[in-house]
């Protein structure tokens, strides 16, 4: 029989199964055992339970599953952030997380574990940067779980995720944009279109619009919400940050296409009756006047005008880029530019369109030249 030692030291015994078995008491009289195939094995559970018991914090439970805590985690965060953020986090857990790393006891999850996970994942075709979402996932969930005692390291901070792969962004120049705008003439969503190439409007913003946020006699447009759709919910979200709640003002172009499709939408929900959708009052609505799946229309339509117009294959969000890129070459403050965007900081803008500077700083220049030649 092993040797036993004062019960507020805890004690080490070996079984008649060959194991050692460590037993601490714990403040509430309770007593927490601990197994291992050496007695050094069980003596550094043992010192590191008395540390934790001085320490006041609870010993860990051995019988909660990854997926039992993530299922609880979620239904905390769920009041702690934006809607969009929570789907990400739910999608992410539901779908990636739970069905590898679920049975896992939260105690006994490993570092080894979770780098083998993100290697499936990316075997499994899934991209650099969504994996690294769902890394920074977990590393909040169980970031929280040791802040709670509930285990005593945060393993995801010992493995490395894999680096983010930066997205190509593509633009489009001048003459290409000019194209774009005139093959989206007679498209059912052409005004849709064509604030986004003339706005920069991210497309949740667009197709979160409602009637109520344009006043076209005055050529401007309020950005106050965002429409978000998930597991077929339909989510009228804030924006993404503080400064993307903003007013834009229309281009010419952009006033044209609106007072045309207002005409064009009033005539498809008189055309439909009362069971148009009158819900939600948006905008850019289906021929029903339900929401939008972005996925489905918008994207068709987007890529027909590509092809039609001649014009090489780019991202929906890569208009975005467009608007952006074309206001700093022809000059515009990137300042006005930043709001305009909705970023919450102008050296994001910066950041983001770096590429542009030496285009900017040839512009400066060139006005000095004229100014002192």
């Amino acid at each position: 029989m092993g040797k036993r030692r004062n019960n507020s030291e805890g004690t080490i015994t070996k079984r008649e199964d060959g194991r050692w078995e460590a037993r601490v008491s714990l403040p509430d009289g309770k007593r927490k055992c601990y197994y291992g195939k050496s007695k050094e094995e069980v003596q550094k559970k043992l010192k590191q339970a008395i540390r934790d018991v001085d320490s006041g914090l609870p010993p860990p439970n051995d019988k909660e599953t990854v997926e039992q805590y993530l299922t609880a985690w979620l239904a905390t965060v769920k009041h702690q952030v934006k809607t969009s953020s929570f789907h990400c986090y739910d999608n992410s857990i539901r779908i990636h997380v739970v069905p590898s790393l679920g049975k896992h006891h939260l105690s006994k999850l490993t570092p080894q574990h979770v780098q083998q996970f993100y290697t499936q994942k990316l075997e499994s075709g899934l991209s650099s940067t969504t994996v690294r979402q769902i890394h920074l996932i977990l590393h909040r969930a169980l970031k929280d779980a040791q802040r709670m005692g509930m285990i005593q390291r945060n393993v995801t901070e010992m493995v490395r995720p894999p680096r983010t792969r930066k997205v190509e962004m593509k633009t489009l120049d001048e003459r290409q944009a000019a194209l774009f705008v005139e093959a989206a003439n007679g498209e059912r969503l052409e005004a849709l279109f064509v604030l986004a190439i003339t706005t920069g409007m991210r497309q949740g913003e667009l197709l979160g619009l409602r009637w109520q946020d344009v006043d076209i006699d005055k050529g401007i447009l309020h950005v106050r919400q965002a429409l978000y759709i998930s597991r077929g919910i339909i989510y009228l979200t804030e924006p993404k940050t503080k400064n993307s709640r903003r007013t834009i003002h229309l281009t010419k172009v952009a006033i044209y296409a609106l007072r045309k499709y207002r005409i064009q939408y009033l005539q498809e929900a008189m055309a439909f009756g009362p069971d148009w959708n009158t819900k939600y009052n948006l905008m850019f609505p289906t021929s029903t006047g339900n929401p939008i799946r972005a996925a489905h229309l918008v994207s068709l339509a987007f890529h027909r005008i590509l092809k039609n117009a001649g014009l090489p294959t780019i991202r929906f969000h890569d208009l975005r880029h467009t608007a952006a890129t074309l206001m700093l070459e022809k000059g515009v403050n990137p300042k006005m530019v930043s709001e305009m965007l909705g970023h919450s900081d102008i050296s994001i803008t910066l950041g983001i369109y770096g590429h542009v500077t030496p285009r900017m700083q040839q512009m400066a220049i060139d006005v000095l030249d004229n100014m002192f030649g």
